[in-house]
């Protein structure tokens, strides 16, 4: 079976230095780069079975967005934010693409790093040749943030790894139906043992901080930015949205498809936030956007 190489590289926030780990899979010499990121309390994990179904076009690099996996911490949590993501980014990139002469990449990115990906496309001169967002858009309801938030903040410990795998299943419903198998590696992806031997969720509980100092102003502020950048976004753009998410709303949906880039829109039926992109036919949607088949 097809096996990804663990790397990582170091990056620079106003609080010091900090290293992303990030799993690469095909040929490294491959000049065809996807990025694929992960949403806000995932990891790069997520995506081995489209890394593994696109490797043969692709060399297919996934980071763990710092603060999560096996990518360091931040000294000052108020940090985690996109504009500390987009940098870090920019940081991978030039690491990744050192020894090619193409400089663009095609981008996948789930929720969060979707968000990274729209920050990343709406740079002058960016690199994102073609970008996917994965149940993601400018306006975010502010339930499901709250949710979200809340659930960031957990500092849950569970003293087997049965109780925490079923915590993980209970809260990624939205995710829909999988198999056992698969709800067992998105669980084990996410928890790991502490020292004390309970389990816990492998991200810096740090992540919830900026949740929590988000004000309704703050929140309106953020909106216009996105919707900025969303329209400054020129290369062409996937919109992927699960249909039963309560994060992206079909009507912002449907917004996106006619400003902007005017996405090309497709409904993932019996999914909520968000599609995990583990099973062939979502993957063949990536597919046939990215490469034509």
């Amino acid at each position: 079976m097809l096996e990804a190489k663990i790397k990582s590289v170091q990056c620079l926030s106003m609080a010091g230095l900090h290293q992303m780990a990030y799993k690469e899979w095909g040929d490294a010499d491959n000049p065809n780069v996807l990025v694929c990121v992960h949403g806000v309390t995932r990891v790069a994990d997520d995506f081995d079975s489209m890394a593994r179904a696109l490797a043969a076009d692709y060399r297919v690099v996934c980071p763990d967005v710092v603060g999560r996996g096996r990518s360091g911490r931040l000294r000052n949590p108020q940090l985690y934010r996109i504009p500390q993501y987009v940098a870090d980014m920019v940081t991978l990139l030039a690491r990744v693409l050192a020894n090619g002469e193409r400089q663009t990449v095609d981008w996948f990115g789930t929720s969060m790093g979707g968000l990274i990906g729209l920050g990343m496309a709406a740079l002058p001169d960016s690199p994102v040749s073609k970008l996917v967002l994965n149940d993601i858009g400018p306006v975010l309801d502010p339930t499901a943030l709250q949710r979200i938030g809340d659930y960031i903040g957990q500092g849950l410990r569970f003293p087997t790894f049965d109780e925490a795998a079923k915590f993980i299943r209970d809260v990624s419903q939205p995710f829909g139906p999988h198999s056992e198998a698969e709800w067992h590696k998105l669980a084990a992806d996410v928890l790991r043992q502490d020292k004390d031997g309970m389990w816990v969720r492998h991200y810096d509980m740090g992540l919830a901080q900026p949740f929590r100092s988000a004000t309704p102003e703050s929140a309106q502020a953020d909106e216009a930015a996105l919707w900025s950048a969303y329209d400054a976004v020129t290369c062409p753009t996937l919109l992927v949205r699960g249909a039963e998410s309560d994060l992206l709303s079909r009507d912002t949906a449907l917004g996106m498809t006619r400003r902007g880039p005017r996405a090309e829109l497709v409904e993932i039926a019996g999914v909520g936030h968000a599609p995990t992109f583990i099973h062939d036919e979502q993957i063949a949607v990536v597919r046939k956007f990215l490469l034509n088949k």
